[in-house]
């Protein structure tokens, strides 16, 4: 099979598009032909700051057509379309996953959006309601809007009848959150994100902040209210997590990480995804696809992705 691999962390430019063995479908998995590839945060991470000892092939999440089942594998068929996460290999055009990471694409729904939508959504999900607590008509800040996990989380928080201020760089992305349920969007590069906060909230502060950046944490905090919650979840921002907590204890403000990577086997967490598949099949909600490259191009995707200040995903195709 052709994949994009990496050996060495560094640029994007450290991808190769070379021949490697077909993967070996395991007794427990399914084996997928890859159609759509979503390029993920962590994707990123891994290339520039992972080191492997052989040729590697990143990603996390991709959809495609099984050709293979596993031995001990029930609930999945030969010819079945899925959407899948797991923690490398995405990057190519067979796939071999544990079949309890993947999920059936509803008929009518894109493979680029179904293979886009389980981590950023789902993700969005856990830390708006599982974690967050969300509650109608509470307002709630989405820092990092315009990415996967920002499109997303503004989406299920307007469905939930919150009012919603959207955190994004740049004037033209404001239509675009507007249009996905955001009240209020606040250009971070023209903008004091707090202070904006607090003006559009009469001072109180934000009931939820959800902060997939790291960097901003502590702006999150300073526009969070008093007894509010703040959700943080991935290090897009990259460097240290470091935040002042005396803040938080006087507030009595309530802090909490979250790491999808080990949760998405919990069936509570993978009926989500299914439930959210269905929502977009439904045009409920929508995945935004910034750009489409083809695998053979993962570099140039990669800086894309990177670089470019996206809108939704970056998605390859093999």
């Amino acid at each position: 099979m052709k994949a994009a691999v990496y050996a060495n962390p560094g640029p994007p430019s450290v991808l190769t598009y070379v021949d490697m063995p077909d993967p070996v479908c395991g007794p427990d998995d399914v084996l997928i032909e890859v159609e759509a590839i979503s390029i993920e945060g962590g994707d990123l991470i891994n290339r520039r700051s992972t080191p492997q000892a052989s040729p590697w092939v990143v990603g996390y999440a991709a959809a495609g057509t099984i050709v293979a089942i596993g031995d001990t594998v029930s609930g999945r068929a030969v010819g079945q379309r899925v959407t899948a996460f797991d923690m490398h290999g995405s990057h190519a055009e067979l796939w071999s996953v544990p079949a309890s990471r993947t999920w059936r694409v509803p008929d009518g729904l894109g493979m680029a959006e179904a293979a886009a939508l389980p981590i950023s959504f789902a993700t969005a999900h856990h830390c708006l309601i599982t974690k967050g607590g969300l509650r109608q008509a509470e307002t709630v800040v989405v820092q990092a809007a315009a990415g996967g996990v920002g499109l997303a989380a503004v989406q299920i928080a307007h469905a939930e009848g919150a009012r919603v201020i959207a955190i994004a760089g740049g004037r033209e992305r404001q239509a675009r959150l507007m249009e996905l349920g955001a009240s209020h969007v606040i250009d971070r590069l023209q903008e004091d994100v707090v202070e904006e906060v607090l003006r559009l909230t009469g001072g109180k502060g934000a009931d939820l902040v959800i902060d997939p950046v790291g960097s901003t944490l502590q702006a999150s905090l300073s526009a969070l209210a008093p007894e509010g919650r703040l959700v943080f979840v991935g290090n897009a921002g990259g460097g240290g997590l470091t935040v002042d907590l005396w803040q938080a204890m006087q507030n009595n403000q309530t802090l909490h990480g979250v790491f999808m990577g080990t949760l998405f086997e919990r069936p509570d967490v993978s009926g989500t995804v299914d439930a959210l598949l269905a929502a977009a099949r439904d045009k409920r909600l929508t995945v935004v696809i910034d750009r489409t490259f083809s695998l053979c191009d993962a570099a140039e995707a990669h800086d894309h992705a990177e670089t470019a200040k996206p809108l939704g995903r970056v998605v390859m195709i093999p």
